[in-house]
């Protein structure tokens, strides 16, 4: 394992355990079945910081765990619970614990699937530039952060590390899925949405936009997988602050990049180390989300 100053894990190494890192999760092989950690990874505008975040990646992974409770559809969940890990993982299970989950493996499809409830990020961007979002035409009349008249399904690409994902179409998600796969995508993200908004705002979030990851099992059930409504892959208002025509201050990432748009990080690696203020400012903006949409404490 490998860890930075401030006690972040950086990285997560299991000898004799083939393994895959993305930009925040390593993920191991353990024949049937998958290993998925969490680590204390940041990435920004598709670039992975060279420090991390002190219980990011519990914060992810408890978050991800609470949604699949709540949201109560087929996933890629086996256990969380470490003492139900096999032998080969029992030297690691303080490292692994609160930060990983065994998994069974599923076929994933190469979509990104994104639920907009509101008008914001790139989608504001182009809606201002051409009255569209993803190539679909809107009304007009809105302005930054407006809630839509009803949630947007608006796939990407999957890209690989590095590399940006790329808005599509839902004819051109037809043509990469098929027409019965791109319809159950589209139902299954806006009905997520859709329920996980509705927990939210109860709670004095808003859910203004959202990915989601899905496979296939065996027997060809699509299967929700990855992380779940976090705020690597959400963007969190919070309802007391949210105001039309202005970027409300949100409960994720965006905090970071505000910051490297600051010191005008060119958007390519490598990136800078964060301020230590950065970091813990960053922390506490992950655990609360944590603990406003969950309305636990971080175990």
């Amino acid at each position: 394992m490998k860890y930075d100053g401030n006690h972040a894990l950086l990285e997560c190494s299991i000898p004799g355990l083939p393994r895959k890192s993305g930009k925040v999760r390593d993920v191991f092989d353990l024949g049937d079945k998958l290993l998925m950690v969490v680590t204390d990874r940041i990435s920004a505008f598709d670039v992975i910081l060279p420090c991390g975040v002190p219980d990011k990646g519990r914060v992810l992974n408890q978050l991800s765990l609470f949604w699949l409770g709540f949201l109560g559809v087929k996933n890629h969940l086996l256990t969380a619970d470490v003492g139900e890990y096999p032998e080969i993982l029992r030297p690691y299970v303080d490292d692994l614990r609160g930060r990983s989950m065994l998994v069974r493996k599923v076929k994933m499809i190469e979509i990104e699937c994104i639920a907009r409830g509101y008008l914001t990020g790139s989608g504001w961007k182009e809606y201002s530039r051409s009255g569209t979002v993803n190539g679909e035409k809107l009304r007009g009349g809105y302005e930054n952060a407006s809630k839509l008249d009803e949630v947007l399904f608006t796939p990407t690409t999957k890209a690989a590390i590095g590399d940006h994902d790329e808005p599509i179409d839902f004819a051109r998600t037809v043509e990469l899925a098929g027409a019965e796969t791109a319809k159950a995508l589209k139902d299954a993200t806006v009905g997520l949405y859709a329920k996980a908004a509705g927990h939210a705002a109860e709670r004095g979030i808003i859910i203004a936009d959202t990915k989601f990851e899905f496979g296939r099992d065996d027997d060809g059930s699509l299967i929700l997988a990855d992380e779940v409504l976090t705020p690597d892959s959400s963007r969190f208002w919070p309802k007391a602050s949210y105001r039309v025509g202005s970027n409300p201050p949100s409960l994720d990432k965006q905090y970071v990049r505000d910051w490297l748009d600051s010191v005008n990080f060119n958007r390519r690696p490598p990136g800078p180390v964060l301020p230590d203020d950065v970091i813990s400012r960053t922390r506490e903006i992950y655990l609360k989300a944590y603990e406003d949409l969950s309305g636990g404490k971080l175990a």
